[in-house]
């Protein structure tokens, strides 16, 4: 997709694009698959929830949506009823579910946020399980992919990034990143043209330090420009190990 289409069109215009994109490319939905998107209220899983419902008569593929959120015991702040509304006007039902995610901790350990995201992850296979559902939708995109690309190398020494098709081994659901193509700020852009983000939810932890770091130190070597963003993405799906892919250390982890 060309920079010149990036620079001149709307905001969801390009969400849309660079969505179906991303689906068609990494084969991302199929035909009669159920997909459930994980929303947090975010404007993040906000915007993917929109893109997905618009784009069914666009891309010929039969697919149904729905929209799963979890309560937590620690964030009261999320618009849940404006969240629901949203999602039943593009027809996406809507379902949330309670969870006392700090009440899980064991003593004497804290909050935080990969504890978090455990927890929510596991009760999203299991729901999807329960009712039907072979994909579960996330609303990362090209910027978290980025970040976490360089997290595990400078923390962990591994090449690995969240690859935007992921199958679990031991269920039967699979995890997809549709936004994967699309760069937070366009995301803004769509969520402010939709009138999302004056009814968005934020974490009241907040972004963890180590990715706060990683992402100021991404903006200061790239320069926010989005071309060498793009090129980055380019090469972590090029050569004979893709990064966007699924990769066996992966699979099977929740």
């Amino acid at each position: 997709m060309s920079h010149r289409f990036l620079r001149r069109a709307g905001a969801q215009e390009i969400v849309q694009k660079l969505t179906a994109k991303a689906i068609l490319e990494r084969k991302l939905i199929e035909e009669g698959d159920r997909i459930l998107i994980a929303v947090s209220g975010g404007k993040d899983s906000t915007v993917l929830a929109w893109a997905l419902s618009s784009l069914r008569p666009l891309l010929k593929i039969n697919y149904d949506l729905a929209g799963f959120h979890i309560s937590s015991d620690f964030c009261a702040c999320c618009k849940k009823s404006i969240l629901s509304q949203r999602l039943e006007e593009w027809g996406v039902p809507f379902t949330d579910l309670s969870v006392p995610i700090i009440g899980r901790l064991k003593p004497g350990r804290k909050m935080n946020c990969y504890w978090c995201s455990t927890q929510r992850r596991t009760e999203l296979l299991r729901y999807a399980m329960e009712h039907g559902f072979n994909k579960i939708a996330l609303g990362h995109h090209l910027d978290d992919i980025i970040e976490t690309f360089f997290m595990n190398m400078a923390d962990k020494g591994t090449l690995l990034a969240m690859p935007m098709l992921l199958r679990y081994r031991k269920y039967p659901v699979s995890l997809i990143r549709p936004l994967g193509y699309v760069e937070e700020q366009q995301i803004i852009a769509c969520a402010e043209e939709k009138e999302i983000l004056k009814a968005a939810c934020t974490c009241p932890f907040g972004i963890n330090s180590k990715r706060r770091d990683i992402r100021k130190r991404i903006a200061d070597f790239t320069n926010n420009s989005s071309a060498v963003k793009r090129r980055i993405i380019m090469a972590l799906s090029q050569g004979s190990n893709d990064l966007l892919a699924e990769s066996a250390g992966e699979k099977g982890k929740i």
